[in-house]
Order: C-alpha cells, then structure tokens, then sequence
C-alpha cells in the first residue's frame, strides 16, 4: 500500500495572510487542493493522509469533495512543529494497523506544483534502495555565515551541495520508529524526515526533482505558482 502523508498544519506566518496558505486560493482553488490532487491523479498512490490545523479538518473534507479527491482516507490535527505533525500523521497509520512495508510518501502541502513524473521518480528510487528523497544540485555560489547572513569569509563548493525537497519515501515502520524517537527525546529542530533519517545513521538515496516544485511561503511564490498553472513546456524542449 502506497499513502501519501500531506503537511499542511502550519499557520503561515510568513505569508502574511488572514487564513493559513495552504488554504488560500489561487484561481478558485486552495493551494492544498492542487497538491491533493497531484497525488489523487498518480496511479501508484492508493491512500491520502492529510495533517492540518485542528479547526480546519472539516473544511478540508469539504473541500475534498468539492473537488473529487476519492483517495483521502484520513485528516488528522497536526502539533505544534512540522515533525510533531508528521509524527501524529505516521502514529495514525500505526493506528490504523497498516503493515510493516506499507509505502509512506510524506510531502509538503504548499509544494503545490509536485508533478507525477517527481513521484515517480521519488517512488522508483524507493524500489531501488529503500528510501528516496528529492533533491536538486544547487548551481548557486554558497556562503557559510555566523551572523544571520551580513558576512562571510567561508565558501562551500557546490558541487558538493544537494538541495533536499519533497516527496520523502520511506517504509512505515522506519519512518515512525524514528519520529517516534524524535518525540520521545524531543528533537523539535528536525526539519525534514530525511535529517532525522541522516542523524540516526541511515544513508540518504536521492531521486530527481525539479526547480517548479519549490515550497509556496511568500506572496512571491503565489505569483510564480499562478504564473506556473499556465505554462506549458515547449514541444521542441527536450
């Protein structure tokens, strides 16, 4: 079995916005809408978890059928950080007894240009090794800095850089065993499963992403993400 476990319990405080971002629309549609149903369209996904805000939940299920989403099974109220709400979305699974080797996708909800080609990229490097996480080569010069970003005198080849994204694979038991621990010797600063994974000494596998899948926090990112939904890529582009 295949579940796709959405973040989407954050409040959004950088976007600046009356009403959470992964709610907010973008062209009559909410922004967590658009990366259900990346997921709802993907054929190797067979179940949808969603883990929001507590007072959000029914809105999210009308919104689901609003718009046809038929794979989301479950919606469960996120915590107070990222990983404790992926935790509370991967204790749900346990829950619901699902097995050992049962295929959790976690994303991000405001990665809302998630497209099936990443997925399968994600889920193919996942049947290779155990474990896929997305990531982009960084091309950007990179500085270290000890003062929030005013200076530096250190660089950091590039080439040795790796940007990590979402989807984020792994087999239930792995992924909640380590959030369970996590928890249990509260490690708040995880910021991504595939961190948690490194720092308890598993080696880190990573499928191709892509540059469009970028995380929707600023209002600059809502017009890019617009401005996404209509382009098309040229037929002469390889």
């Amino acid at each position: 079995m295949v579940v796709a476990l959405l973040t989407a319990a954050g409040i959004g405080s950088r976007m600046g916005q009356d009403i959470p971002k992964q709610f907010m629309h973008v062209e009559n549609k909410p922004i967590i809408v658009y990366t259900m149903e990346a997921f709802q369209r993907h054929p190797a996904v067979d179940a949808i978890l969603v883990v929001t805000l507590p007072s959000w939940g029914d809105i999210l299920r009308a919104y689901a059928k609003q718009f046809n989403i038929t794979k989301l099974r479950w919606i469960v109220p996120g915590g107070k950080t990222n990983p404790q709400s992926i935790y509370f979305g991967l204790r749900k699974l346990r829950e619901e007894q699902l097995p050992d080797d049962a295929i959790v996708i976690v994303h991000d909800g405001n990665r809302a240009s998630v497209t099936s080609e990443i997925i399968s990229n994600n889920l193919s490097t996942y049947q290779k090794y155990g474990d896929a996480t997305c990531a982009i080569p960084c091309t950007e010069a990179v500085f270290e800095s000890e003062d929030q970003g005013q200076t530096s005198t250190v660089s950091i080849p590039r080439e040795k850089l790796i940007r990590i994204q979402t989807p984020i694979t792994y087999p239930l038991k792995d992924i909640y065993e380590a959030y369970e621990l996590a928890e249990k010797n509260h490690m708040e600063g995880i910021v991504a499963p595939t961190v948690l994974m490194q720092k308890l000494g598993h080696v880190i596998h990573f499928s191709k992403s892509s540059e469009i899948n970028f995380k929707l926090t600023t209002v600059d990112d809502l017009m890019l993400f617009e401005a996404l939904l209509h382009t098309q890529k040229e037929s002469w582009l390889k």
